[in-house]
């Protein structure tokens, strides 16, 4: 076990996602929403990471849900977000305090920067905590059954994208 996973381990941070991609469950979550059960990606879109701080062009060809990407950040085994993050969403409690508050996160990010920072924010930070959500290789350990795949699929990863743009500075 890594160092990084033993200090999310002892922060409290058991995000499904997360451990599955380090190889700790053995099961995909059979609570997820139907169109969000398994983030399949036999093959990763290629997006390009311009000036070393976004990917400007969306993964997908169909625009983000922001309903659907609300469920998803908050979901305990997929997006996972609240282990870490503070957002506003009074009605599911404990949220992490060991990440940014993601109050206002859209007047602070364009949609590129946030989504570099979804996608692979160890480009930003090797030494980051935060799990990179749209990769499938570099893991070790990982279970047979999540190998060459990642903890969200290219949809919802947009999904989130349109999500926290509507979360602008009051």
């Amino acid at each position: 076990m890594t160092r990084k996973l033993i200090t999310l381990m002892l922060a409290g941070v058991t995000s499904a996602g997360l451990m599955t991609a380090c190889g700790s469950l053995d099961a995909a979550d059979q609570s997820a929403p139907a169109e969000t059960q398994t983030a399949e990606a036999d093959m990763v879109v290629a997006y390009e990471v311009v000036d070393g701080a976004a990917i400007p062009q969306a993964l997908t060809d169909q625009a983000g849900d922001p309903d659907n990407g609300r469920a998803v950040a908050i979901h305990r085994k997929k997006g996972n977000c609240l282990a870490c993050h503070i957002l506003p969403i009074p009605e599911q409690s404990f949220h992490g305090e060991i990440g940014p508050d993601l109050n206002g996160v859209a007047s602070r990010y364009d949609a590129g920067e946030l989504r570099l920072r979804l996608v692979d924010p160890k480009v930003l930070n090797a030494d980051t905590i935060m799990p990179s959500y749209y990769r499938n290789d570099g893991y070790h350990r990982v279970l047979k059954d999540f190998q060459g795949k990642t903890l969200l699929s290219a949809q919802e990863v947009e999904d989130i994208i349109a999500y926290l743009q509507t979360l602008k500075e009051q």
